[in-house]
């Protein structure tokens, strides 16, 4: 007999209840887990996508981007898919040549700026007292300058260069790094098996690199992973401004072109400033939903809340 007074058939047997919280709160974190793993997934097929075409551009372009292969502002044909410029060179190789330009300077001034934003952080962590009081007062006086001024002032200083441009990104975009790396060691600082390791005589050295870096790597990689996002950015903006460097085709220095030979006076920025301005867009989101997913996936604290 049920609860309720109402008799069961012979044989059946009550189930247990079900607790409806416990069951919510596990599909909510699987619901949570794979949005998470969704949108990772499209980022990374849409950093594949650009980082395919950047190696596979002289196959995929149809002309030499510094040659002349028509007229000039012609509209978008079989020919040129995407027109040519005020010069006659095809609009379409020029963009798919750009891809390994800004692809380049993205990555390597985000690999610059994970090493210093990393040393910076280990540094800062596993010495907090006078030496992470200096470097974080650094840290917090370049996160206050306005970053843009200072970003046109070095360029223009130092000469328009790819070198230069990635050396200026690379040194300007570490402290965001740097501060996160700098919370995860000041909490692995004070674990069991480093105490054990000062306790066994082991160097400073050898505790950060067999104890700290091993466990703030996978941490840096998806922070190198957002500043390749805002690298790329950073570097259209720069070669949009006319900061760049002259010589290379990339997505910026197509768009500074199309505005300094009145593209935007024609039709001809349909298919001149439109393009490159979707790819500087995607990229951009690609990286940025990467980084967001790997966060996710290693920050101990973003673990936490779920």
């Amino acid at each position: 007999m049920t609860g309720s007074g109402i008799p069961l058939p012979e044989g059946a047997q009550v189930s247990a209840p079900i607790e409806a919280t416990g069951t919510w709160r596990q599909r909510l974190i699987g619901v949570r887990a794979d949005s998470t793993f969704f949108i990772g997934l499209i980022g990374l097929l849409l950093v594949s996508g650009l980082i395919l075409t950047a190696v596979l551009a002289p196959l995929l372009a149809p002309y030499d981007p510094t040659e002349r292969v028509g007229l000039p502002f012609m509209p978008p044909s079989a020919a040129h898919p995407l027109g040519t410029n005020d010069i006659g060179q095809d609009l379409a190789s020029e963009l798919i040549y750009g891809t390994r330009v800004s692809l380049t300077v993205g990555i390597v001034a985000a690999a610059v700026a994970m090493v210093i934003g990393t040393a910076v952080g280990v540094l800062a962590g596993f010495y907090p007292r006078l030496v992470g009081s200096l470097l974080m007062r650094f840290v917090d006086v370049l996160l206050i300058i306005p970053f843009l001024p200072l970003l046109i002032i070095l360029a223009a200083y130092l000469g328009r260069s790819l070198f230069n441009t990635i050396l200026i990104i690379g040194i300007l975009i570490w402290a965001g790094t740097a501060r996160v790396i700098r919370s995860q060691v000041l909490s692995l600082a004070h674990r069991d098996y480093v105490t054990a390791a000062r306790a066994l005589g082991a160097s400073d050295a050898r505790i950060i690199s067999r104890h700290i870096l091993p466990r703030v790597l996978l941490l840096g990689i998806s922070q190198f992973v957002q500043a390749t996002s805002g690298a790329i950015l950073l570097e259209a903006s720069l070669s949009f401004l006319g900061l760049g460097d002259p010589l290379q085709k990339s997505w910026g220095s197509i768009l500074y072109w199309a505005q300094v030979r009145g593209a935007f006076l024609t039709d001809a920025w349909l298919w001149w400033v439109v393009p490159p301005g979707l790819m500087i867009g995607a990229a951009a989101l690609g990286f940025a939903l990467m980084g967001f997913a790997l966060e996710h996936r290693i920050n101990p604290q973003l673990q936490a809340t779920r």
